[in-house]
């Protein structure tokens, strides 16, 4: 029996010009993971990324803290994050009337994403978007099948985001869209989802847990942006 760990990138630049870049906290963030793998005595035999910037320094963070040197590391596209920046825009070009005034607070661009999410994946959305529902939910699926029947008895180390972890929950739990909506939503910066998996499937163990945050000094410290 094989364990996958799904970690979400650490906090990225949210409202700055480029979004994929670890904030000063993100860098905290991982670095505190990798110590908490550490000291729980966790070690990986294959370690992921998706190819996005903010994947490979929340990385950099963990194996700083887990004191990993020159770590094998395969770079996966397929665990990319959709472009929902890219999603929200053509969202609000064809429902404008969700447009946010410009004192909007972060908690209306989650109410955004998510309308935006749902209608993507109900197939609503008439513009033109780099990535359709049914190609993410392939891509996802393609690296998930692909992990089962290559990975025996190891501990596998996923650094991705938030999206693709959620869609890759979907499939794991055979759920709905819109049970990727709500995960997606949750899933909080440097946090572990954990599911066991063999050739036959995956099984959910734990999800969103971020353990290595969980003390007094450090809890304003979550995030999930």
């Amino acid at each position: 029996m094989s364990e996958l760990f799904l970690v979400r990138h650490a906090k990225a630049s949210f409202g700055s010009d480029n979004y994929d870049q670890l904030s000063e906290i993100g860098y905290r963030q991982s670095r505190w993971l990798g110590e908490h793998f550490r000291e729980c005595g966790i070690r990986f035999d294959r370690i992921i990324t998706g190819d996005m910037a903010r994947h490979k320094q929340t990385l950099e963070g963990i194996a700083e803290g887990m004191q990993l040197e020159n770590a094998s590391v395969q770079t996966r596209a397929e665990w990319n994050e959709f472009d929902f920046q890219r999603l929200v825009q053509t969202y609000l070009q064809q429902f404008p009337e969700f447009r946010p005034g410009p004192d909007a607070a972060t908690t209306d661009f989650y109410r955004i994403l998510k309308g935006a999410l749902l209608a993507w994946s109900a197939g609503q959305l008439t513009g033109e978007l780099p990535e359709s529902w049914p190609d993410f939910e392939r891509r996802v699926q393609s690296v998930l099948s692909e992990l089962k029947t290559t990975a025996f008895d190891e501990n596998v180390l996923v650094v991705s985001s938030g999206g693709a972890i959620a869609m890759a929950l979907r499939h794991i739990l055979s759920a709905p869209a819109a049970t990727m909506v709500q995960l997606n939503l949750q899933i909080r910066n440097a946090s572990v989802t954990r599911c066991f998996f063999n050739r036959g499937g995956y099984s959910l163990h734990t999800f969103n847990h971020v353990t290595h945050l969980e003390r007094p000094e450090r809890t304003p410290f979550i995030t999930y942006s």
